[in-house]
C-alpha cells in the first residue's frame, strides 16, 4: 500500500523544519561530539522519552545542515500506521529528489517500526551514496543481530541517556546533586509539576510498547512487578529464582522479562568481575534503573533511598564511559570495577563518609587482584570529579 504523496508531504513538512525553526532546547553533550557521515548509517539508540528527538534538531544545527536539506519524520505517527514497511523509506527518498538533486540528510526517528529497514537501509548506502541516513530507536538490539546482519561495519552509534547532572542544571541552574537525584534527568518530566505522575505513564509505556511487544507477553502486569522488584533492589545481588519464585514464574520467563527491559534501555545489569567467564556467569548481576527519578516513581517509599540512588547515579555515569561495569563481592563488595587506562580499577560508592565494610571490600579486592589500579572512593564530594574522569 503507497502512502499518498501529497499526503507523505504533508506529514515530511510537518515533522521537518522547512517553514519552520526548530524549538529552543536544552543543548545536549553527545550533539558536540557526535559527527554524521554519509558513509555509513548513523544510528541513535536511548530509552523512551529521554531526548532523542530533539537530539536530532541539535544535530542538524551542530552538523551545519541547512534546514531545506533536512527531512525528518517520526514513524509513530499514527497518519504512517498503515504504511510502514520499506517501500515508505522508498517513496520519502524519491519525494525528496523530485524536486531537487542535493545530498539530503535524513532522520528517520524511532525506525524499528518499519519492516525490513536495515536492508533497504544498507542497500541505500551504495544506491544514494550522496545522501546521508541517521535514524533512531528505542531498542537496543537495534544495534545486535538486527542491525548487524545486515549492516556489518556499516554503521556508527551513538547512545543517549536523560539529562546528566550538567544538563540537568542547565534547566534549574541552582539544582544540587540531591535535588537532581529526586527529580532525575528526563527532560519533560523537569518542566512540570506533576512529573511523577508523568514518569510513572513513562514507565507503563516502556513496559508496554518496547517490553511487551518484545516477548509478545500476554499482560503487562508480570512485566512490570519484575521491573519493580528489580527498582526495590537496586545495588543488590538479584536472583532470578528469588524473583521467580516471587511472582509465580520461571526463572527463564524472568530471565527473557529482564533482559527485554534491558534492551529498552529501562534497566541495566551489572555482572560479577572475573576474568573466567564460567566463574562470571555463574554469579547474580545486579541492576542497576535508567534514572533515578523514574526508580522512585513506581517503588515503595521505603525503596526511594538516597544512598541506592546515588549508587545507581555512580553506575549510570560510568556506563556512560564504558559498556563495560561490573561489581566484585568476596566477604565484602566493592560497589564497581572497570577497565582503565591504570588497568582494572575498584570504585567504592557512599552518600556518607566511607565505611569499614567499604575498606575490607578493597582489601579482599586486592588479595585477589594484587595488579590492579588504585580505588577510587565516590561521594557526593567528588561526584563531579567522576564526572570528568576519563576511563
Amino acid at each position: 500500500m503507497m502512502l499518498n504523496k501529497d499526503e507523505l508531504r504533508r506529514i515530511l513538512e510537518s515533522w521537518s523544519f522547512w517553514k519552520k525553526t526548530s524549538p529552543k532546547s536544552v543543548p545536549r553533550k553527545t550533539a558536540a561530539t557526535c559527527v554524521l557521515y554519509p558513509e555509513v548509517v548513523n544510528v541513535i539508540t536511548g530509552v523512551r522519552r529521554c531526548g532523542k528527538s530533539t537530539l536530532l534538531q541539535q544535530l542538524m544545527k551542530t552538523n551545519k545542515i541547512q534546514p531545506e536539506n533536512a527531512i525528518f519524520v517520526n514513524f509513530e505517527d499514527p497518519r504512517l500506521t498503515q504504511y510502514l514497511d520499506h517501500t515508505l523509506l522508498e517513496q520519502i527518498c524519491e519525494l525528496a529528489e523530485e524536486d531537487e538533486k542535493r545530498p539530503f540528510t535524513f532522520f528517520f526517528d524511532e525506525i524499528q517500526h518499519v519492516a525490513n529497514w536495515q536492508k533497504w537501509i544498507n542497500s541505500n548506502l551504495e544506491r544514494r551514496p550522496e545522501h546521508t541516513f541517521v535514524v533512531t530507536g528505542s531498542n537496543g538490539r537495534l544495534l545486535s543481530g538486527e542491525l548487524a546482519t545486515s549492516l556489518t561495519g556499516r554503521h556508527l552509534s551513538t547512545e543517549v541517556f536523560p539529562f546528566d547532572l550538567d544538563e540537568f542544571r542547565r534547566l534549574h541552574p541552582k539544582g544540587t546533586l540531591r535535588s537532581f537525584l529526586k527529580r532525575g534527568g528526563f527532560p519533560a518530566a523537569l518542566k512540570i509539576k506533576e512529573s511523577e505522575r508523568l514518569l510513572q505513564q513513562y514507565f507503563h509505556d516502556i513496559i508496554e510498547r518496547d517490553v511487551r511487544e518484545r516477548v509478545s507477553a500476554k499482560s503487562s502486569r508480570p512485566l512490570m512487578a519484575v521491573a519493580q522488584m528489580v527498582f526495590e533492589s537496586v545495588g543488590s545481588e538479584t536472583s532470578l529464582r528469588r524473583i521467580a519464585g516471587a511472582l509465580q514464574l520461571s526463572p527463564e520467563t524472568v530471565s527473557g522479562y529482564l533482559q527485554a527491559c534491558e534492551d529498552a534501555y529501562l534497566i541495566f545489569s551489572c555482572p560479577y568481575f572475573a576474568y573466567s567467564e564460567a566463574k562470571r556467569i555463574r554469579r547474580n548481576k545486579k541492576y542497576y534503573a535508567i534514572d533515578t527519578a523514574l526508580r522512585r516513581a513506581v517503588t515503595t517509599k521505603f525503596g526511594a533511598d538516597l544512598g541506592k540512588d546515588f549508587e545507581n547515579l555512580v553506575y549510570l555515569t560510568l556506563r556512560k564511559k564504558s559498556t563495560e561495569v561490573f561489581y566484585w563481592r568476596g566477604k565484602a563488595e566493592v560497589d564497581f570495577v572497570v577497565n582503565t587506562k591504570n588497568g582494572v580499577t575498584p570504585f567504592q560508592v557512599t552518600f556518607g563518609k566511607p565505611r569499614e565494610r567499604h575498606e575490607k571490600g578493597l582489601r579482599e579486592f586486592y588479595e585477589t587482584f594484587p595488579h590492579a589500579g588504585e580505588a577510587i572512593y565516590v561521594t557526593p564530594d567528588t561526584f563531579e570529579e567522576l564526572m570528568e574522569l576519563e576511563l
